[in-house]
């Protein structure tokens, strides 16, 4: 157990961050202020009274930079500018400092994997085979013995995250260039100098201008395996036509070392004011440690994908399979523990990438106030940082679109163009696994009111407002303190006002349950208990403490649950959080 003087050093040395919540805005879709359909900035500054009320620490801002669109935002071509579909950059300077006159910090999308193939840089560099700039991406010749263009020509046999291969032919030039995304965000090849200067140069730019930190898109994939004549080697093809590009692009060999050069480079003199998290798809746990060990300068935090792939056949995001509530506790528990002594974690169900948790791990028809509020309660008594996905703190659903006309994502398009190319399935199943996986669900306007586009816009959005916002929305949920917005209040109130949220270290109870989520949290001689039930049905459970409705330090429900000795019946979907006297 920790000693008091132990306690207090650790209180006075932690970074703000491990205090923080943060919310994140995918700005397209959080509000419209010209009627054009589009989320935009001088649209944010009309909900920062809403961002203010719910008590976020730090905005989170998915790209606003010039960019031609293809993957919303994710493809940049002007690093230092903003797109004019969301405004200026005299406009987010405004955003920004309203943020900051509310005790908000403010990150930036960091995505710096690839560009588009419309950025200066890639325009010089597929120029020629001699352009001085040609080295700043990842370029290669046919496939031995094929010409270009030959069907598996392509110098690797790698599969793009959004279906098909890696490789693109240029035409002009004879060559292929790289891209694990859409053929429209070319890698940069981070092997060059001269790029991670550029980069670095660009990130002082934007520190200067006044953001507190940045998360860095697919920050893993940055460094890849290749050898020392430059050569790329082929993945192991499992299923398809195309080989698995994760283990010669995921946490290369140069991966460390070029995020230790970042924090040299950028961050050095000003580190501590800054939130650094990095999405790292296929990272361990043991990577985790090294990514935020504070000793090492790297990152702050990761965003793991293990929890989020749980409920994933062999076919991925499209493929779903029950989620077995054994699984998520065990990989969350995971995390937790491997971090507990070193490092720290990221907290997170939705972002721009993933459908509703509502919709995907809890019951967004009968019991949807509950089952998000249960979720909810779960993530953020965690030890970690959360992150709050816009419209998550409403409840927002998935948007069960019944048209593929309604879909808007890059990725689930290609998935239903391959998926029938090939005649893996027909029109009902495909728009099935969309409802479940696409990232669209994720993307449908926030919805502040029950007029008719939500109190999104005056205009059509760009993509379609869900139904149910006539009673799922912000302007309801605040006139209801029952509401999932106003739990969202309270445990982020609860994280600011108690160390053992922040703080305490974290212990699993009742691994093998199939239906209750049980851990503990202790800081010195404090600890919590948290439940939470993951099924429609009543639970009787026995804990390893006492529980009564006297400790009760916050539930989901108005009245407490039945409870004797160690002995507690959770309604449906209920969670609780007791103060453990004991």
């Amino acid at each position: 157990m920790t000693d008091d003087r132990s306690i207090g050093d650790a209180q006075e040395s932690a970074p703000w961050w491990t205090s923080a919540v943060v919310y994140q805005i995918y700005p397209r879709s959080f509000q419209d202020s010209d009627g054009d359909g589009v989320g935009d900035l001088r649209g944010v500054l009309q909900r920062i009274d809403h961002l203010a009320e719910l008590g976020v620490d730090v905005v989170w801002f998915s790209p606003v930079y010039r960019s031609p669109q293809d993957d919303n935002g994710y493809d940049i071509s002007d690093y230092r500018d903003v797109d004019p579909l969301f405004g200026t950059l005299a406009d987010l300077d405004e955003v920004v400092a309203a943020l900051h006159e509310r005790g908000i910090r403010v990150v930036m999308d960091l995505v710096v994997n690839h560009t588009s193939d419309e950025h200066p840089w890639f325009v010089e560099s597929r120029a020629s085979k001699d352009s001085p700039k040609r080295d700043w991406y990842w370029w290669r010749g046919a496939r031995e013995g094929f010409a270009p263009g030959d069907p598996g020509a392509e110098p690797t046999n790698w599969a793009s995250f959004f279906s098909g291969p890696t490789w693109e032919l240029d035409e002009a030039t004879g060559e292929y260039y790289l891209h694990l995304f859409s053929r429209k965000q070319p890698d940069l090849n981070w092997e060059n100098p001269e790029v991670r200067e550029a980069i670095y140069d660009m990130m002082r730019w934007w520190l200067d201008r006044g953001i507190d930190g940045f998360r860095m898109d697919v920050i893993n994939l940055v460094s890849k395996a290749v050898g020392e004549d430059g050569s790329l080697a082929d993945g192991i093809v499992s299923a398809g036509p195309y080989g698995d590009a994760g283990p010669h692009t995921m946490n290369g060999p140069r991966l460390h070392e070029y995020l230790q050069e970042m924090h040299r480079e950028v961050f050095e003199g000003r580190r501590d004011a800054l939130l650094l998290v990095g999405e790292t798809p296929g990272a361990t746990v043991e990577d985790g440690r090294l990514f935020t060990d504070p000793a090492r300068g790297e990152l702050d935090m990761v965003f793991t994908f293990e929890h989020v792939g749980l409920d994933h056949g062999p076919g991925g995001r499209f493929d779903r399979r029950p989620l077995d509530l054994r699984e998520l506790k065990a990989t969350l528990g995971r995390w937790q523990t491997g971090l507990q002594d070193v490092g720290w974690n990221s907290l997170y169900w939705d972002n721009h990438d993933q459908p509703r948790v509502v919709s995907r791990f809890g019951d967004d028809g009968a019991y949807r106030r509950e089952s998000a509020t249960m979720l909810a309660t779960v993530l953020h008594l965690h030890r970690g940082t959360p992150y709050v996905y816009q419209g998550e703190e409403l409840g927002m659903t998935n948007a069960y679109f019944s048209d593929f006309a309604d879909y808007r994502d890059i990725e689930s398009l290609r998935f239903a163009a391959e998926a029938r190319a090939h005649g893996r399935l027909d029109d009902a199943q495909l728009l099935e696994a969309l409802s479940f996986g696409s990232r669209d669900n994720a993307r449908t306007p926030v919805q502040w009111d029950a007029s008719p586009q939500a109190g999104f816009t005056g205009g059509e959005p760009w993509i379609a407002v869900n139904p149910n916002h006539v009673t799922i929305n912000a302007e309801a949920e605040r006139a209801d303190e029952a509401s999932v917005f106003h739990h969202y209040r309270r445990l982020i109130a609860l994280r600011h006002e108690d160390p053992v949220v922040r703080w305490g270290d974290f212990e699993l109870v009742l691994a093998d349950d199939p239906h209750v989520y049980a851990f503990t949290r202790t800081w010195g001689d404090a600890s919590l208990g948290v439940l939470g039930n993951f099924t429609g049905e009543e639970r009787t459970i026995e804990v390893p403490f006492a529980v009564g409705p006297e400790s009760v330090a916050l539930g989901n429900h108005p009245d407490p649950p039945a409870s004797m000795g160690r002995s507690v019946t959770l309604r449906p979907w209920e969670a609780v959080v007791y103060r453990i006297r004991d």
